[in-house]
C-alpha cells in the first residue's frame, strides 16, 4: 500500500509541476518578445509530453497489477522464487536459475500470458528491468487480446 501512496503523491506533484510550467508558458507568451514567445510555446509542449508518459506508466502499472491479482486468484503465481540474502536482496545465482526455468516454460508455451508474466517477474528478479517491462507488456497484450510486439524471450 505504501508504494501506491508514494506513486499517487509523486503523480500529483508532477501534475502540479506541469501546471506551473504551463502557467509560466502563458506568462512568456504574453511578453510579446519573439524568443520569450518561443519558450512559452515549448512550455506547453513539455507538460503534454510529461502527461503522456505519466498516463502510460500508470496504465502499465494498473494492467500489471490486474494480471497479478488474476494470476494469484488462479493460484498461478510463482512459488519457487529466487533465494534471498540475509539483507533481503535477491541472490544472483538463484535468480539466474529461476530465470532459466521461466524462459524454458515461456518457450514451450509462447502464447500463454501466464508464462510471460512469470518471465517478467524472473527478469525483474535478475535486475533486467527493460526486458521485464517488455515481457510484462507482452503478457498484458496476450491477456487482453491486443496486438503483440515481437520480443525475444
Amino acid at each position: 500500500m505504501g508504494g501506491k501512496i508514494t506513486y499517487a503523491f509523486l503523480a500529483v506533484s508532477l501534475v502540479v509541476v506541469f501546471a506551473v510550467v504551463a502557467l509560466e508558458g502563458v506568462l512568456l507568451l504574453r511578453t510579446g518578445e519573439p524568443a520569450a514567445m518561443g519558450m512559452g510555446a515549448v512550455a506547453f509542449v513539455l507538460p503534454c509530453v510529461g502527461a503522456w508518459f505519466l498516463w502510460h506508466n500508470t496504465r502499465f502499472a494498473r494492467n500489471a497489477n490486474r494480471l497479478a491479482r488474476e494470476l494469484e486468484a488462479e493460484g498461478g503465481l510463482p512459488q519457487d522464487g529466487p533465494a534471498r540474502t540475509a539483507g533481503g536482496r535477491v541472490d544472483k545465482a538463484s535468480a539466474d536459475e529461476v530465470f532459466a526455468r521461466r524462459k524454458e516454460e515461456t518457450e514451450a508455451a509462447p502464447d500463454d500470458w501466464r508464462c510471460w508474466f512469470r518471465l517478467a517477474v524472473a527478469y525483474h528478479d535478475a535486475r533486467d528491468t527493460p526486458r521485464a517491462r517488455k515481457a510484462m507488456q507482452r503478457a498484458i497484450a496476450l491477456h487482453d487480446g491486443g496486438p503483440v510486439r515481437e520480443t525475444a524471450a
